[in-house]
């Protein structure tokens, strides 16, 4: 491949971080302006919390005056004013696409983007998918559901910017897509770690050693995953590839602002693009300092149709504004989104995530990749039991040796890592189903459990 630039955009990617933030005010100020005049929902929004959009002089009375939104208010909101909410900011003439969350809960939110904003995000993303290393000669295997899901399409806008040749083949019919990666040669797959997992099985099960595939990069977005060192592991060595993470949520579309550079320390946070917060877990007017985990709360901007303005995401990360060997000098989430809020478990009154138990199973040796919590009550006591798949290249003489001993380094590791005592079930490969998106890795069966 001939030699690329190194940048996108070097002017706006390299910028000091005071010219940036210079920008970002008017932005924010202009963004709020609009809403209050142009949007119902903000205005009443604003009104209720006593907040005018000419209080914001600075980034700092941005996040502390400035009231957050949320998903359940979209919803609401939709709801009184169908289709799309008081918050469209654009006539049904100017909506070219309609889109949405991918209704796993409840009614799907309604995503309706003006064509202005559609050919915006465009740009974005494909400044998204550069910094993670996508060139125009490459052939990107786009494995992402193509539906009211946003994921897969904001990857092919980027994907066709940038000049790369699309592969749009969506997720599902597994066996076909090894096929078809081998025969037209795809060099990136774009996709969810769980999915590119599942693949990975598949593969060595037709035949094929992933690790000689056409591919030579993996992006992963959808869910956290290609963070945690022993995922990335798996991925990388798997399937001979360079792993990279890019992902915010579809809310916020362009959802690639934040993007991995080669250096695989963390995403880049494109704050001139979505203003990105770490806010404390129990006061989202609050910034945290770089370092301290909390809440991810998303600005968009720029875009016009659908605007969210301190849309609180549950997600869960830390920042931090070290300087990167790239020389862009946008902020980083150095283990990029590790979690989401709402999908902490409380279990005997200690806070645990998923994100973290995987963590923990892919550090201790002959574990496979697939596991599932499961939680039970036994009268007052909350039982958490790990069911987790032997890793396939395993092939002990003595396997209830094995699993015994699998199981107790297991538990301790667990126990050390969460100070929480897990019951272990070791499963032989390929017990667990596969998640051809996002990965479902909890089963509550505690009564007055609601998912």
């Amino acid at each position: 491949m001939a030699e690329q630039k190194a940048y996108w955009n070097a002017d706006k990617e390299t910028r000091s971080r005071e010219e940036r933030e210079r920008e970002i005010l008017g932005l924010m100020q202009k963004q709020l302006r609009y809403a209050y005049d142009h949007l119902p929902f903000y205005r009443r929004h604003y009104d209720r919390a006593g907040f005018k959009p000419e209080q914001v002089t600075s980034i700092a009375s941005f996040t502390k005056l400035v009231p957050i939104i949320t998903k359940q208010m979209l919803r609401e909101d939709q709801v009184e004013h169908p289709p799309f909410g008081s918050y469209l900011g654009a006539t049904h003439e100017d909506i070219c696409r309609v889109h949405g969350s991918s209704g796993t809960s409840g009614q799907p939110t309604l995503y309706a983007i003006s064509r202005n904003d559609w050919d915006y995000i465009a740009d974005v993303m494909a400044q998204a998918f550069y910094t993670c290393g996508v060139r125009p000669g490459d052939r990107v295997q786009l494995a992402t559901v193509f539906s009211l899901f946003m994921g897969g399409w904001g990857s092919l806008l980027g994907v066709e910017r940038l000049g790369a040749t699309a592969f749009p083949v969506g997720a599902g019919e597994t066996e076909r897509q090894i096929e078809l990666m081998w025969r037209i040669k795809s060099t990136v797959l774009v996709t969810t770690p769980s999915y590119a997992l599942h693949m990975l099985e598949v593969a060595r099960s037709m035949g094929k050693d992933p690790a000689t595939s056409p591919l030579r990069l993996g992006i992963f977005i959808g869910e956290p995953g290609s963070s945690i060192p022993g995922t990335r592991q798996a991925l990388e060595e798997g399937w001979g590839i360079v792993v990279r993470d890019m992902a915010t949520t579809s809310e916020m579309t362009p959802w690639g602002t934040n993007a991995e550079c080669e250096h695989g320390q963390g995403v880049h946070v494109m704050q001139d693009e979505v203003w990105t917060e770490i806010v404390a877990k129990d006061d989202s007017n609050r910034t945290l300092p770089d370092g301290e985990s909390g809440g991810l709360v998303y600005t968009h901007l720029r875009r016009r149709s659908q605007p969210m303005i301190r849309f609180y995401s549950g997600d869960e990360s830390h920042m931090t504004h070290e300087p990167c060997k790239c020389g862009r000098t946008y902020p980083r989430l150095p283990m990029g989104v590790y979690g989401r809020l709402d999908d902490m478990l409380l279990i005997r009154g200690a806070n645990v995530y998923p994100s973290q138990v995987q963590r923990s199973l892919l550090s201790v040796p002959g574990t496979g990749v697939e596991f599932k919590i499961v939680l039970e009550k036994d009268g007052p006591m909350d039982v958490v039991t790990v069911r987790v798949e032997r890793d396939p290249a395993a092939n002990p003489d003595d396997l209830a040796a094995f699993d015994s001993e699998l199981i107790a380094k297991v538990k301790r590791k667990l126990k050390s890592d969460t100070n929480i005592h897990f019951e272990v079930e070791v499963l032989p490969p390929k017990t667990l189903e596969r998640a051809i998106s996002k990965a479902n890795r909890v089963d509550d069966r505690r009564p007055h459990f609601h998912p």
